[in-house]
């Protein structure tokens, strides 16, 4: 009988300090290992630093450094560290950055305990927390107008771009990422192009390998930034062909 995995160590990064003692109880009830908890970004990123944990579940707007900035430098320093961002609406352009910044998904500050406790442990075990389709929407919103932005000051100036050399791809590969952009999950992609299910996961993983990209997430930015696809190409699609 194979082992069951061990639980995710967590750091709860929030400056409400009610919301976090709620988040601890709801996972320490569910088997999941809260090993500390942070009220701003500096605190969240010393945590990581000493602790390393599995994930560190992120507020957005904190005192001292935000949400995305302690973002960068936790993923920067513990690269297998996964990030899960939360918010109180879902298309807040900070979760925009944040995703382009590696995170692997948001969650809104009223989640069921469940649905927490099932988010905390499919991002430990590298999957993405958001559904392509979700984030093609958040990304339709604000990627489109961040060079307008870029030249402004202040909360509005532009998010950062995610670069990436597109010509490291095969034509095939390139054509995977644009429909991942739309949205396509890969039993859609196997319908789509006509290949087989097991086709389209070599070729997403090879994609993700080349363009050094950690999930799904992920891969919907990079392909609307480097504008394989645009906002408005997703309304194309009913369904495979």
């Amino acid at each position: 009988m194979t082992p069951a995995a061990p639980a995710p160590r967590v750091v709860i990064a929030d400056d409400q300090e009610l919301l976090r003692a709620g988040f601890r109880m709801i996972l320490t009830a569910r088997g999941i290992d809260v090993v500390a908890e942070a009220s701003d970004g500096v605190e969240a990123v010393s945590a990581v630093r000493e602790l390393r944990p599995d994930v560190v579940l992120m507020d957005i707007r904190m005192p001292n450094m935000d949400g995305l900035e302690a973002t960068r430098h936790v993923l920067a320093q513990a690269p297998d560290c996964r990030v899960i961002m939360l918010t109180t609406f879902d298309l807040d352009k900070y979760v925009y950055a944040a995703l382009a910044a590696g995170a692997s998904g948001f969650l809104l500050k009223d989640v069921t305990p469940a649905h927490l406790a099932a988010a905390v442990r499919l991002v430990d075990t590298g999957d993405a927390l958001l559904a392509p389709a979700i984030t093609r929407r958040l990304v339709e919103r604000f990627a489109a107008d961040a060079p307008t932005r870029g030249t402004g000051q202040g909360p509005h100036r532009a998010v950062p771009a995610v670069h990436r050399d597109l010509a490291a791809l095969t034509p095939r590969e390139r054509e995977v990422l644009a429909w991942m952009g739309r949205g396509l999950s890969n039993t859609e992609l196997a319908g789509r192009l006509t290949l087989s299910e097991a086709t389209v996961k070599t070729h997403v993983a090879r994609i993700f390998s080349k363009l050094t990209l950690r999930d799904r997430a992920q891969a919907v930015v990079v392909a609307y930034e480097t504008g394989l696809v645009s906002p408005g190409d997703a309304e194309e699609i009913v369904g495979p062909a």
